[in-house]
Parts: structure tokens; sequence; C-alpha cells
């Protein structure tokens, strides 16, 4: 019998990734959502495996509804990938984003204590956790200084993974994972936000794109190839944490650039800057080494920034192909 997974999350971009992965993999794969009954899982049939997975409703915030679940399936590993899961959006709803995910992560962490079960957890973190990093670059071992509420719930829910293991002996570890992105992500994430204006342009739209600080520096990876790090971490003899990324910063201009590039079109013609989507707060230089991954887990990522731009406006492009094609003439 292959192992059981359960991917709380399962309907955003790494969990549907993960998924996809497992099952590959030989694993039965559980993935749970708020309302799993009301839930599109979009995601999910995107990638044509809908009909693999078993769904169910959980509500990360009761203990006890977590627990009568791990009871019940018995999990062999956890992902803890639910959340709200946007920078931006964490500034006008803190109290949403840092219930969601800090107090999420401890209540999978104390379900699974209480059920005695020998279940592996693995936490979804974040670089942002590290802040502006200036001329350094942080490792592992380099200290905290959040600027977002999503950096603080991720911080947190870090500082409990970190707890729990070592007053409870769990299998437990985080993956402080860089920005990394795909066709699956959102449209309200700057980067798809840009792939889409530039694909509607080539297709001959009327494209207006406002953006905020062009200067922010990001690590920005392929979210398929993250996936398989995240896999890596819960098959190691000792849990650990590491940081997942491809080692090599970016300008949100050069990533803005490039896309426009890959078009053959000039961005200054297209592109606006709106004071109103500058944060309150915000990193300006977010460097990285994931040397630790590479040296234990054997990961290493093969896409680059301007190879996750090519691929996502490659994508993006054929679904609004699709898209037209499938609109009936009036």
């Amino acid at each position: 019998m292959g192992k059981r997974a359960l991917i709380c999350g399962i309907s955003g971009q790494d969990g549907t990734y993960l998924a996809k992965l497992l099952l590959d993999r030989g694993y039965e794969v559980w993935g749970s959502s708020r309302d799993a009954e009301l839930a599109s899982f979009d995601n999910l049939r995107r990638l044509r495996i809908y009909e693999s997975v078993q769904l169910v409703s959980l509500n990360l915030r009761d203990v006890g509804s977590v627990l009568g679940l791990l009871r019940r399936i018995h999990p062999d590993e956890i992902f803890s990938l639910a959340g709200q899961s946007s920078v931006g959006l964490s500034f006008e709803q803190p109290v949403e984003t840092i219930e969601s995910i800090a107090l999420g992560a401890l209540s999978l962490l104390e379900a699974i204590r209480l059920s005695d079960l020998d279940i592996r957890l693995y936490n979804a973190g974040s670089t942002e956790c590290f802040g502006d990093t200036g001329d350094g670059i942080a490792n592992e071992k380099s200290p905290f200084h959040p600027c977002s509420p999503y950096a603080v719930a991720k911080a947190s829910a870090y500082w409990t993974v970190t707890n729990y293991r070592q007053a409870y002996g769990m299998f437990a570890c985080t993956g402080i994972l860089s920005n990394h992105d795909s066709p699956l992500r959102p449209r309200r994430f700057v980067t798809r936000k840009i792939v889409h204006a530039v694909a509607s342009l080539v297709l001959g739209r009327d494209v207006r794109l406002s953006l905020g600080n062009l200067h922010i520096e990001r690590d920005w990876g392929w979210a398929p190839e993250y996936v398989e790090a995240i896999a890596a971490m819960l098959n190691q003899p000792v849990p650990a944490d590491y940081i997942i990324a491809t080692g090599s910063s970016h300008t949100l201009q050069e990533f803005m650039e490039t896309a426009f590039e890959l078009v053959g079109k000039d961005w200054r013609a297209y592109v606006t800057i709106d004071e109103h989507l500058m944060r309150p707060t915000d990193i300006l230089r977010n460097k990285v080494d994931p040397s630790r991954a590479a040296k234990y887990l054997g990961w290493k990522a093969k896409n680059g920034m301007k190879q996750v731009v090519s691929m996502m406006l490659e994508a993006e492009m054929k679904n609004l192909r699709s898209s037209v094609a499938a609109t009936p003439d009036i």
C-alpha cells in the first residue's frame, strides 16, 4: 500500500501541483477545504486530478474536528498549505491572515500530538519572514524581521513548528519558500497580473497596466519544481527546515520587462505607477541562499525568472485563445 497524504489547502497553486506529484508517486491523496461542497476546485480540474483525490471539509481552527479527521483517515503525511496567501491582501485582512496561517498550523500540530499517530508534518513558510536582507543573503540561521501581517503569521507558524518538534519529538518541518509562480497563480498576484496583461496585448486587446513599486527585488521560481522539494522534506531521516529558492533575485521591473520583451513590446507605453498600490511597509531586497536544500535534499531549481515568465506567458496566451474560441458568436 502506498502512503496516505492530507493536503490542507489543496485547491491552491502549491496544493494542486503537490497533489499531482504525490498521485504520480502512488500516494492516496486527501485534500481539505473549509467547505468542500461549495469549493470549485478549478485547479484540480485543470490538472485533471479532481476525480483522483478524496476531498473533505475541515475547519483548521477547530482542533477537535482536525483530530477527528486524523483518527478517521490515519494520514502518514500532512501538508499545511492553507491560509491567506497574499502579502498585499494581508494589510487589508491582518486578523484573517494571522488566524488562518498561525492558528491553522497550531491546530494541526496539536491534533497530531493528541492523536498518538505517527504523522509527519510539513509547514509552508516564506522568505518574507527575513524581511529586507539589504546587501546580505539570508540562510536558515538568519534572524526574522517580518514586515507584513503575512510574514508575521508565517514567522509565528515557523516557531510553533520548531517548538513542537523540540518539545514533543514530532517530525515537523518548515519549507521557507521564496516567491514561486505558475499558470495556477491567482490573478490578484502581481506576477500573474503582468503576464495576463501582456498576453491580452498579444491578442489585440486594449491594455492599461497599473503597478506599484517596480524596484522591489525577489527570488522568483517555478511552483511545479518547488513541490518536489516540499515532498522531499518529509522523506528525510530527521526533520529540518530548508530554504527553497533559485538563489537569484530580480526586480519587479525586470520581471515585467522580460514579459514585454518576449512579445516585442515597450512596457512604457502600457504601464503606469499607482501610489495606491504601494504597501504600508515593504521589502526592497530579499535574497536567500538555498544551498542547504541542494546539499541535503538533492534539490536545485532548474528554472529562473526568465523561464518562469516565458512559461507563464505561453500558458496565459493559450488559455485566452481557448476562451475566445469557446465564446459563441452573437
